[in-house]
């Protein structure tokens, strides 16, 4: 019984801070995001990166393993993405990898890890993140546009957090007490205005080939926990931070993918990212306490 009271302190808030977005686009169809979008992207990312990695107490070790760990779980994920692709006929599957190979760690992900393992999961979570921050403005900039631009990593504020967090890390810097306070409170209202905007996103993205997204989905959160307890078996990893890779194997598809396709892919790749988002996210909502479940009960 203890193991289901658990479970639910973790998933509520979560769920329940989508549900407010979810009212909240309803009751009005043209509620901006804008203004989240941005502050997340230049503000409170990257203040979540420096404070999750650097005040939480892991290791440059723990970090750059996991990193290492999920950098190898997106290799897994882009492998079994292109033959589901490629199964559908996909006539452009480079444009319409992304969504099955970048999934939501940091909005979905990062907080239920807090929840569900406190500080140290938040700093091994924030990791994972990272990775998948990096490749948003990288390989998925590349796939949606077919070409690589340099300037949007160096533009980029949470690529400078991520390497500034692992020059702490790894020189064993402690970070003044005003830094650690301020990037705290930045991280959580990211964290509430994140989980918002997923909640209003769901609103505005449309499902256009629901047997496409279906499928597509099916993999993204049924082959994604399978490959983390791969990875989990391969290394023979452990405890709370085992758990961490397998919740953030299971995540849904970014919406974050949908806005660097919107800005760069065809209005047919944009409708088609869309649906993946919003049926993967759905099913996350089935899938995802199975997995946190399975991860509260075996590594902890």
């Amino acid at each position: 019984m203890e193991i289901y009271i658990k479970l639910f302190e973790v998933l509520f808030p979560v769920f329940f801070i989508v549900g407010i977005g979810y009212y909240l686009g309803r009751k009005n169809p043209k509620l901006d995001t804008t203004f989240i979008t941005n502050f997340a992207a230049n503000i409170g990312t990257p203040a979540m990166i420096i404070f999750a990695v650097t005040s939480t107490g892991i290791t440059f070790d723990i970090f750059r393993n996991y990193f290492w760990y999920y950098f190898l779980a997106i290799c897994c994920f882009a492998l079994v993405g292109i033959s589901t692709l490629f199964f559908l006929k996909t006539k452009d599957i480079i444009r319409e990898l992304p969504p099955l190979i970048l999934p939501n760690t940091g909005n979905m992900g990062v907080p239920i890890c807090l929840f569900a393992y406190g500080s140290e999961g938040l700093g091994v979570s924030a990791a994972i993140t990272s990775i998948i921050i990096l490749f948003h403005f990288t390989l998925g900039v590349f796939l949606a546009d077919r070409k690589f631009n340099y300037s949007v990593i160096l533009k980029s504020p949470p690529f400078y957090a991520i390497l500034f967090s692992a020059f702490v890390l790894f020189n064993d810097i402690s970070l003044p007490t005003f830094v650690i306070n301020t990037t705290e409170w930045l991280m959580f209202a990211t964290i509430f205005l994140i989980l918002m905007s997923l909640g209003i996103a769901l609103t505005t993205l449309k499902v256009i080939s629901i047997n496409k997204a279906i499928i597509s989905s099916c993999t993204r959160m049924f082959i994604g926990p399978m490959i983390g307890i791969g990875l989990i078996n391969y290394f023979n990893l452990s405890g709370f931070a085992a758990g961490v890779l397998l919740i953030q194997c299971s995540m849904p598809s970014a919406v974050l993918n949908y806005l660097v396709a919107s800005i760069y892919s065809p209005k047919k790749i944009i409708d088609s990212v869309a649906s993946t988002i919003v049926v993967s996210t759905l099913m996350s909502f089935i899938t995802v306490p199975i997995v946190v479940f399975f991860a509260l009960k075996y590594f902890s």
